[in-house]
């Protein structure tokens, strides 16, 4: 089962919007996630977010470029970057959205 956490053993149940980008001889590229008012913003959680964590049957990926966004001050959503640098580190990363996407009901649209 895929799940995104941003504390090992607590899956995040927010669904993210999540943008992606591709070199032009798409050996690099990014996954953009952004996820608005996730638990992991939640009164109950009080540890520092160290890093997304992306994990299936396969293992974990793992990325520490996550950010807050503050609206008044406030933490309204987390902003989370995974970058691959491989072609085989991109087949690894779409296999796990391929099984995060049918556990959410979600669909890929591309423009």
């Amino acid at each position: 089962m895929a799940a995104i956490q941003f504390f090992r053993g607590v899956d995040e149940t927010v669904i993210p919007d999540i943008r992606m980008t591709r070199s032009r001889d798409g050996e690099t590229g990014q996954a953009i996630f952004v996820f608005e008012e996730p638990d992991a913003l939640g009164q109950e959680m009080t540890s520092a977010i160290a890093g997304m964590f992306l994990v299936d049957e396969e293992g974990e990926l793992v990325s520490r470029e996550v950010r807050g966004r503050f609206v008044n001050g406030r933490a309204s959503a987390i902003e989370a970057t995974y970058t691959w640098k491989t072609p085989e580190e991109f087949e690894r990363f779409m296999r796990f959205a391929q099984r995060y996407a049918k556990r959410a009901n979600l669909d890929f649209t591309q423009s």
